[in-house]
This record gives C-alpha cells, structure tokens and sequence, in this order.
C-alpha cells in the first residue's frame, strides 16, 4: 500500500501527498507497531517471569483483540487507498484482496474479539483493590 501511495499519480502529484492517504497510513503504521510492541512485552515478560497466571493471559486476551481490531483497520485503509486494485484476485491488489477477504478468520480461533476483551477486563476488575476511591 505504501509503494503504491508513492507510485500512483493524481492529478499530476504522486497520491502520498494527499494528507488524507498519509492519515490512513500513519494509522496502519501505527497500529502494527503498537501490536509489535505487546507482543515483546508479553513475550519478555513470560520469558523473565514466567508464562503462567491470570494476568499473562488477559494481556495475551488484550494482544489478541488488539491485533484483529488493527487487521480490520489495515485491511480497510489498503482497500481505500489502492482503490479498485484493492479488490482485483490478480495483479497488484491480490495481496490486498486476500487480506481483506482472510483476517477474519484467525479473529474467531481461541474465542471472539469480544470474549478476549471481557476476559481482560474482567480480570482487571478481579485485581481492582475493594476498597479503592477516586
């Protein structure tokens, strides 16, 4: 999406100078490095401390929500910006295509988007000091 932002012309102006192309790929940037991210910290924190408790599993359960929720974003902004090729089977959109037709699927294994969010929650409430005021 990136290389096409930069090659594709319009208007007589490569489509990268359109600030709303930008926005939509600072989001994607942004999403994949902020999903990088969680997943060495998880990882550095199982390796240094152990892959056993409620806590691994619920930032594992918030890793996993936040990475199809940054698919979906992904996917829908490749679409917006390569256009029409963004939904060809062949030629320059087909890594797109499949994307946005296939990153749905891993979202649903181990439990659903949502049920990996309520365990997060809910296991940041079970950790909540009772006797907590603002």
């Amino acid at each position: 999406t990136f290389k096409w932002a930069m090659q594709r012309k319009v208007f007589g102006k490569p489509l990268i100078e359109q600030p709303v192309i930008r926005e939509k790929l600072a989001q994607m940037f942004a999403g994949v490095e902020t999903c990088t991210q969680m997943l060495y910290d998880i990882t550095y924190n199982m390796v240094s401390f152990g892959s056993q408790g409620a806590e691994v599993g619920a930032r594992i359960a918030l890793l996993k929500y936040q990475t199809t929720r940054m698919n979906h974003l992904v996917a829908d902004n490749a679409v917006q910006v390569l256009g029409g090729r963004g939904v060809t089977q062949t030629g320059m959109g087909r890594v797109v295509e499949v994307f946005s037709r296939m990153y749905k699927i891993p979202a649903v294994y181990g439990g659903s988007e949502e049920i990996m969010a309520d365990l997060a929650v809910r296991t940041a409430i079970k950790g909540y000091p009772k006797h907590a005021r603002l």
